[in-house]
């Protein structure tokens, strides 16, 4: 039997545009990294109120990465604009 070894980590990207978050939801899993890239004019932050991140300010045409290590599901949003909100699955490893 061949030993398929660990899987190998994605990135993925969330843009942040027109005050909002696309996608909206998005599934990684654990050791993923997730990309929030700033296309609006003004700085955002993408933090959650349970700590699992907080990316502070980005700004405008900048961006944020981060490792997934919490698996679960952590709602998160925008400090400076709280209408702002997401969702990260994080799923554990297989």
């Amino acid at each position: 039997m061949v030993d398929a070894g660990p899987a190998v980590a994605k990135t993925w990207v969330v843009t942040i545009e027109q005050m909002r978050f696309v996608p909206s939801t998005l599934t990684v899993q654990r050791g993923d990294s997730v990309v929030w890239v700033n296309r609006d004019l003004v700085a955002h932050t993408a933090s959650t109120d349970a700590k699992a991140f907080d990316s502070g300010s980005i700004a405008p045409e900048a961006s944020w990465r981060d490792v997934m290590s919490e698996p679960g599901r952590h709602p998160y949003g925008c400090r400076f604009h709280p209408a702002m909100r997401g969702t990260l699955v994080v799923e554990p490893t297989p």
